[in-house]
């Protein structure tokens, strides 16, 4: 005869090993679906020069984008941070997104040639020169590590 305990560490496993898999199974539909709308924004993707005058990261609802981005935005996400870059796009300043991996190679004040889809910035390059990569910034283990490692 199994002890109770047994047959409860049992039943548990069981459930936590169907949730994973479950949620691998959720987890590769969503990364197909990623890919799949990434190729479409890359497909319909133009290189454009602008100017870019200011970036940071606002709330959607105060960065001024058009109405119809607001509101096809799902609503947990309208209180989230997004990179936001004004820029000079010929004669218009205007408000764009930008991926979160390229916002900070945008320089301030210069100009840059961005491969954009619609107000989305998807990737930069240098227009007269090279964009400046900063250092990244190191984590506290690793500085505390780089400091016994010189003694």
């Amino acid at each position: 005869m199994l002890k109770v305990g047994l047959i409860v560490l049992i039943i548990v496993l069981v459930v936590i090993l169907a949730a994973f898999i479950a949620l691998s199974i959720y987890g590769r539909k969503l990364q197909k679906r990623s890919e799949e709308g990434q190729a479409q924004m890359r497909a319909g993707a133009q290189s454009v020069s602008i100017l870019v005058i200011d970036k940071k990261r606002i709330k959607l609802k105060e960065a001024d984008l058009p109405k119809i981005v607001v509101d096809q935005t799902p609503k947990y996400l309208r209180r989230s941070k997004v990179p936001i870059v004004k820029a000079k796009i010929g004669p218009k300043i205007m408000n764009l997104m930008c991926d979160d991996k390229i916002f900070d190679l945008i320089p301030v004040k210069k100009e840059i040639k961005a491969v954009m889809n619609g107000i989305y910035i998807m990737d930069v390059k240098g227009l007269r020169s090279g964009l400046e990569v900063k250092p990244e910034k190191k984590k506290l283990f690793a500085k505390v590590k780089g400091i016994f490692t010189k003694k």
